[in-house]
């Protein structure tokens, strides 16, 4: 087993283009697109198969559909079509993973911070409801009016995938804004799911419902055996949600908000580090299993169980669903009434339009009253972008049509314009995009530093109005960038206060395993005043940057660590971490250190006389006197 804190060569930047042109397997082809265009994939191959299938042989797919499968145990007699166990048993297990991203969102996430939360919280808020004022406004008088929930969600996989698929070159921040946003509106579908669209309400089995999740609480609580508990409360709840006339979809969302989430705990994490060296040094089965187990509940449930059933949902669950899901029967005469049918347009207005109208319009209005966080690279064209994206309504828009709306003629029409929607506004999205991209030429994309120096947030070293300026973007446990780091003392002994530094993070962690947690160590460190003491102290020792050395260099420097061990773990310290990463992605920063000399990329040595020689090449021309 490897040490955790060895230091593996950086990456150099050459090694890595040349890698990038060789070419690859299939395989490796397809770990390489990730998960969510993967899944999104999936997802449109699964649709496509089944209106090919529901148009082809039509009693075929609804014969298959509506089979019936019988369980009984003693008294307890279920009967369930096949269409049923995916849409009320398996899309469970969906909007469970959802109900996860959520409760992580709000206690660790994007949205601890008010700050942060405004725009994606604003935007989501609006997105939910201009669109359906749209679709009541043009769906009046059809007796559909009570669908309007069709239109008011995002399917966040589809969204996910078709960002990574026609998104800008740079889509970070956009993907973390969209993110935060997709959360917050599954949050509103989801409640509009219980208020509006529960008929046949039976309080009783809800004080079942109750004792189960309150078991679901406590079980974290259980020393071992957690899963099997966790599973049989599961099982009884959604029973419980079934028989209340509740959907038991939400029964997923229900558990998924009492399982616990949390950062890594420095104590649990020096405990699973000892047993794993424990077991390097006497190899056997139980000093294996205790590691292993060690290892595992450091990460909390939430996370792990994010982690275990992301893959089931994204290739298995939700092709399911549009496979059962997305048969829309088309001819000419049909797709002739659809396109007439009030209705239909009332979907495709409510999820392109409104959509966008909503995000984009309330972001404009937030960025022009100044309010909210808008970091670099989240432009109101690329908001734009996503906004169109967001009219993929998809997934829960065919999900409430069946919910919804009874004749099946009108759900046809729906899922029309459902289907239509999400195909107008994914060509939107790319137009927008490829436009955005064309108004930032590649010649110049990461050779401009993207975010100002600001003497107020970046830690800086030296004279805030110094006329030289060297912004490094680096990893603590980068040897280049220890060199890098004498360079730059040997410049500022030359040139003294007519030279500003500045340090932001770029923690290569796929090369450097304790990068990420060195870098939130120095945020945490910097909010006692103490940041580049704490980066001296880090690069003299790369290599004991364990959660212990950490504490070590935090004593020595007579820091509050009590304190110091909380701020490691809170929200502010992994945004301003995160804050950095992404403007390193939007730079194309794939090796460090990346230096910026006067606000533009050095290309070449970083020794002493090479960054004089580029300073004072690249200084800005002294304001002529008055």
């Amino acid at each position: 087993m490897a040490d955790l804190t060895v230091i593996q060569t950086s990456p150099d930047p050459e090694e890595i283009e040349d890698r990038s042109r060789r070419r690859r397997s299939i395989a490796a082809r397809i770990r390489a697109m990730g998960q969510s265009r993967v899944g999104a994939l999936l997802l449109l191959l699964a649709t496509v198969v089944a209106i090919v299938w529901a148009n082809a042989a039509s009693g075929s797919y609804e014969a298959f559909w509506q089979t019936r499968l019988a369980f009984s145990i003693a008294d307890l007699h279920l009967d369930f079509t096949l269409h049923a166990v995916v849409n009320d048993a398996l899309m469970a297990i969906f909007f469970f993973t959802v109900g996860l991203e959520v409760r992580r969102e709000f206690a660790i996430g994007e949205l601890t911070s008010w700050s942060r939360a405004l725009v994606p919280v604003v935007a989501a808020v609006v997105g939910l409801a201009v669109p359906a004022l749209l679709f009541l406004l043009i769906a009046a008088g059809t007796g559909s009016e009570n669908a309007w929930g069709v239109v008011i969600s995002t399917d966040t996989a589809f969204l996910v995938g078709a960002l990574a698929l026609v998104g800008p070159r740079v889509p970070g921040r956009l993907r973390v804004f969209l993110l935060a946003l997709a959360v917050v509106d599954d949050i509103g579908a989801l409640s509009i799911i219980a208020l509006v669209y529960t008929e046949d309400f039976t309080p009783l089995p809800l004080l079942v419902a109750a004792a189960g999740l309150t078991g679901v609480y406590f079980t974290r609580y259980l020393r071992g055996g957690r899963g099997p508990v966790y599973a049989t409360l599961a099982i009884i709840v959604w029973l419980a949600f079934l028989a209340s006339g509740v959907h038991p979809t939400l029964a997923g969302v229900a558990i998924a908000l009492l399982v616990p989430v949390y950062r890594p705990n420095r104590t649990d994490v020096e405990h699973a580090l000892d047993l794993a060296r424990t077991f390097r040094q006497s190899p056997n089965t139980a000093y294996a299993r205790a590691a292993a187990n060690s290892l595992r509940e450091s990460i909390s449930i939430n996370e792990r169980l994010q982690s275990a059933y992301a893959p089931y949902v994204a290739y298995v669950i939700l092709p399911l669903f549009a496979l059962a899901n997305a048969g829309v029967i088309i001819s000419p005469q049909i797709l002739a009434d659809a396109f007439r049918s009030p209705l239909t347009w009332a979907v495709i207005v409510g999820l392109v339009a409104g959509k966008f109208i909503g995000i984009f319009g309330s972001t404009a209005v937030l960025r022009i009253l100044r309010l909210g966080e808008f970091g670099p690279g989240l432009t109101l064209d690329r908001i734009a972008g996503g906004a169109a994206l967001s009219g993929i309504g998809f997934t829960i828009s065919l999900f409430i049509v069946g919910l919804a709306i009874t004749d099946p003629d009108a759900q046809n029409e729906a899922r029309v314009g459902v289907l239509a929607a999400s195909v107008v506004a994914f060509l939107l999205a790319t137009v927008i995009f490829r436009i955005s991209d064309a108004l930032r030429p590649d010649q110049d994309a990461g050779q401009t530093l993207v975010r100002p120096v600001d003497p107020a947030h970046d830690h800086l070293f030296g004279d805030p109005d110094a006329p030289y300026t060297i912004v490094e973007y680096g990893d603590f446990q980068c040897e280049f960038c220890l060199k890098a780091s004498g360079s730059i003392q040997e410049v500022h002994r030359e040139l003294g206060d007519q030279l500003r530094y500045v340090w932001r993070h770029a923690p290569l962690t796929e090369y450097h395993p304790n990068a990420l947690a060195d870098a939130e160590a120095a945020e945490a460190a910097a909010r006692q005043g103490r940041f580049f003491e704490f980066e001296r102290g880090l690069f003299a020792d790369q290599q004991n940057q364990r959660p212990s050395d950490l504490i070590r260099l935090a004593e020595r420097l007579g820091l509050d660590i009590e304190q110091f061990e909380k701020d490691l773990t809170s929200p502010e310290v992994t945004g301003r971490v995160r804050d950095d990463m992404l403007d390193a992605e939007a730079m194309g920063i794939t090796a460090v250190p990346t230096l910026f000399i006067n606000g533009r990329r050095h290309v070449g040595p970083y020794d002493a006389q090479s960054l004089l020689r580029a300073l004072r090449e690249t200084a800005p021309a002294p304001a002529d006197a008055p």
